[in-house]
């Protein structure tokens, strides 16, 4: 497997910093996940349990090693520090200054391993204007500017229902700690990562910030491309009162449409751009799609060139047919459902472990060795 041989020292919970380590563990790392004595990560109590933890924790803990340390008593962050000696990397997610303050912070743990990439995500970044303020995913949704333009029918911010700022938080840290592993196989140093989450939603929004980069000013949510100002960008109710998207907004897929319901003349509209002259075509497929249930409107647009998809519920999505081909839901032995990995390989493919650890059950495996004087080199 592509990270095999390789230890990460975690030290993060809840969902960033545990989703970046679940996808290192799904490709061969050997993830130690460090928890507090008591409740460990209070992931382990988020949600429903269908098994021994609850699935939130299942889905972003699998295939870890659980060692218990109470790293305010001076010979735990002891040992602590010794095991950092031999991983090639360490993640946190405290605010910034407490990995600091435990005695753990990126200058003391390199100290004793130069070789080791130390990554921190926090909601601000271990340097800027907010310092250890705290936040979770939605704050920085709303500080970022996301929230203002994700607006429901009565132009009020709607919450979404996926945590975008952790995720892209996760996802801009995995790429980050594969880069300064990288740069080591030719410098022989680590380095150290600060990942923000404010700078992860900043830089998501690099399809929707033109009107303030260029002119200044609000999006405009009504009249955006991309937030309810173009026909074929729009969601549409079913005589079923159900769902659907188009989501194409190319001069080929717009001309297919149009061109199959006799509506030539609407084409125009779409091709300007964006915008309230695009409100006709809006109407006219409201109406078109109010006419139809959902089935008989997935079975229409399936025999044209388009870009478009149902609105599913949950269970509808998970039981989808390409969800299936692609094997991105898995079963263990004790019947509970797990999502796949994202990440594919031809070569050495991802073997996930299907079973997350019982708070601790690791702590002998992992610190005897470090007790007892034995040594391994990262």
């Amino acid at each position: 497997m592509k990270l095999a041989g390789l230890r990460v020292i975690d030290l993060s919970s809840f969902l960033p910093g545990p989703f970046l380590t679940m996808a290192l563990a799904d490709h061969g790392a050997e993830v130690i996940k460090i928890e507090p004595p008591g409740e460990g990560d209070p992931g382990r109590h988020i949600g429903l349990a269908d098994g021994p933890a609850t699935v939130f924790f299942r889905n972003l803990n699998r295939g870890k090693k659980s060692v218990v340390l109470d790293l305010k008593a001076p010979e735990q962050r002891q040992a602590l520090l010794e095991l950092c000696a031999t991983a090639d990397v360490f993640i946190e997610t405290f605010r910034p200054g407490v990995a600091e303050r435990l005695g753990i912070g990126a200058e003391v743990v390199r100290a004793s391993n130069p070789r080791i990439v130390y990554c921190s995500i926090s909601a601000f970044g271990r340097v800027g204007a907010y310092g250890a303020r705290p936040a979770h995913d939605l704050a920085l949704q709303a500080i970022s500017g996301s929230q203002s333009l994700t607006v429901g029918s009565d132009g009020q911010p709607a919450m979404t229902a996926i945590p975008i700022a952790d995720q892209l938080s996760a996802l801009h840290g995995l790429s980050a700690i594969l880069m300064a592993l990288v740069r080591r196989e030719r410098t022989g140093r680590g380095d150290v990562i600060d990942i923000a989450m404010h700078d992860a939603m900043l830089a998501a929004a690099a399809n929707i910030v033109g009107p303030t980069l260029a002119e200044g000013r609000q999006p405009n949510p009504k009249e955006e491309r991309n937030t309810g100002g173009a026909a074929f960008y729009q969601i549409y109710r079913t005589r079923d009162d159900r769902h659907l998207v188009l989501a194409g907004q190319e001069p080929k897929f717009i001309a297919n449409l149009l061109g199959a319901l006799g509506r030539e003349d609407l084409i125009g509209f779409c091709l300007q751009g964006p915008g309230p002259h695009q409100r006709p075509v809006i109407a006219f497929l409201q109406d078109v799609f109010r006419q139809q249930t959902l089935a008989e409107a997935i079975a229409w647009l399936s025999g044209l060139d388009l870009c478009f998809g149902p609105v599913h519920t949950l269970p509808e999505a998970f039981a989808d047919a390409n969800v299936a081909a692609r094997g991105m839901v898995l079963t263990d032995d004790l019947g509970r459902q797990h999502i796949g990995p994202v990440i594919r390989f031809t070569e050495e493919p991802a073997r996930p472990t299907l079973r997350e650890p019982a708070l601790g059950a690791h702590t002998e495996e992992v610190l005897g060795p470090i007790r007892r004087g034995a040594s391994r080199q990262p």
